[in-house]
């Protein structure tokens, strides 16, 4: 039987190594997004009162929240870019102030391992548009779980219904398509010479 020393040695040695250039760029790519959340998160407050005849349909501004942790999966292409770079924007958005406190911290951590979740499913070898919509959508299953028992627990069942709908769709369009698009428009750029992901 083997050792677990000899276990995890081969584990490490089948894991991709991180790169200092990796490191960075999840980072920033996750304050990039973390400034975009302060904004958002204003956002989201001005609006409420557009959406008071049915509160739930504001859950289709949600996919921007759940754009890091599938971002920094297509950028980096490595085990754990996606939970980094998710994390990496709610600190900056914690820091920056948030209604929601330090609870962002938790659903970026959530937001950031679903998706990571659906590229590991793949074994970090697919990465078009098909499983980029499919962790985007994977990645709005945490803030529909959270959300909805923190916030929104008296809401009737079809307003739950709706808003777990709406948020997975949003997920699924602006965190999935949104972010291959993005990747896409980044390697046209040049941006992303140091990765695979420069070759689309």
């Amino acid at each position: 039987m083997k050792s677990v020393k000899a276990v995890l040695a081969a584990l490490r040695d089948r894991l991709p190594r991180w790169r200092t250039v990796d490191i960075v760029v999840a980072a920033v790519l996750g304050v990039a997004v973390g400034v975009v959340f302060w904004f958002w998160g204003m956002l989201w407050s001005v609006t409420e009162p557009v959406f008071l005849v049915f509160p739930p349909a504001q859950a289709v501004l949600y996919g921007v929240w759940l754009v890091p942790g599938v971002l920094g999966m297509l950028v980096v292409r490595k085990a754990g870019a996606g939970v980094l770079t998710s994390v990496a924007a709610a600190a900056v958005s914690a820091l920056l102030g948030t209604s929601w406190g330090l609870m962002v911290l938790v659903a970026g951590l959530a937001q950031g391992l679903l998706p990571e979740l659906v590229f590991a499913g793949a074994r970090y070898r697919r990465w078009g548009m098909g499983i980029s919509v499919l962790a985007g959508a994977a990645a709005g299953l945490a803030p529909v779980a959270m959300d909805l028992t923190l916030y929104y627990p008296t809401w009737p069942p079809h307003f739950m219904a709706a808003y777990g709908v709406l948020v997975v769709a949003s997920a699924a369009l602006i965190g999935g398509v949104g972010s291959r698009a993005l990747t896409s428009a980044l390697a046209r750029a040049g941006a992303l010479s140091p990765f695979p992901s420069a070759r689309g």
